[in-house]
């Protein structure tokens, strides 16, 4: 187990469970950390120069930093762990999601992530260079902005729209949307056979293009998870993190 500040290691990590809205748990990153979680989710908001972290503004507290809340205590995680997050793998995501303008908060966010550039995923036109941790830029999203950089250390989080544009995964290794109105809500506990149908499409279309896909906007109960796992979608959102971890340890391997 791994102890002194930086988080006690999960017995396994789930490369497929995503930590939504992290930073409003008791204790931001360390509890997905605890859970085995492969992925977190913070929004963030540029104030005075600083990166805060909040889903909206007015809650952006100055301590707040996306540094000081995800940055700073995964490098020490990382250093600590011999160069990865969790032992054996890594499968590790942050996806950054700008509230504030996008040109503006890039420009304050590009040469923090070359401050922790040591541990980060590199990405070039061509090609990945697999870090410890993963950075992918959702929300307001610079997509100009991360395009033109011939080395960046982050990618861009693309809409179920973009698949018919097919960019390179280079640059959009994921894409996410919500749910609705894709999808209809869940009312019975399960899918009807036309939406699992789509899905299942929509699945194979990502991952043909290289990609991961993810949803938002849905029930967070055991029903949705189970669709969304059977179906092979990548990343399933979370606010109850030991209720997925129990769910994902249950399915088959």
């Amino acid at each position: 187990m791994m102890a002194s500040g930086t988080g006690a290691w999960a017995q396994t990590p789930l490369p497929r469970a995503h930590a939504h809205n992290d930073y409003e748990h008791a204790r931001p990153l360390f509890d997905a950390l605890e859970q085995g979680f492969c992925g977190v989710e913070a929004d963030i908001w540029l104030v005075n120069g600083e990166l805060l972290v909040a889903h909206d503004l007015k809650d952006v507290k100055p301590e707040r930093t996306l540094e000081a809340l995800y940055l700073a205590p995964l490098q020490r995680r990382v250093q600590a762990g011999g160069g990865r997050v969790f032992p054996g793998t890594n499968e590790f995501s942050l996806m950054i999601d700008f509230k504030s303008e996008a040109a503006g908060t890039y420009a304050v966010l590009k040469p923090l992530l070359e401050r922790y550039r040591g541990m980060l995923t590199r990405y070039t036109a061509t090609n990945v260079t697999p870090g410890a941790v993963t950075v992918i830029l959702s929300g307001s999203r610079p997509i100009a902005e991360v395009q033109a950089q011939a080395e960046r250390w982050c990618g861009v989080d693309g809409r179920l729209s973009d698949l018919k544009a097919n960019p390179s995964p280079f640059l959009m290794p994921w894409v996410s949307d919500s749910w609705r109105p894709t999808f209809p809500w869940f009312t019975d506990g399960r899918m009807l056979p036309a939406d699992r149908a789509r899905l299942d499409a929509l699945v194979r279309e990502a991952h043909a293009q290289g990609r991961r896909i993810r949803f938002w906007g849905l029930q967070d109960q055991e029903f949705v998870w189970r669709e969304l796992f059977d179906a092979g979608v990548d990343l399933i959102n979370t606010d109850k993190l030991a209720e997925l971890r129990k769910f994902m340890e249950s399915r088959p391997k």
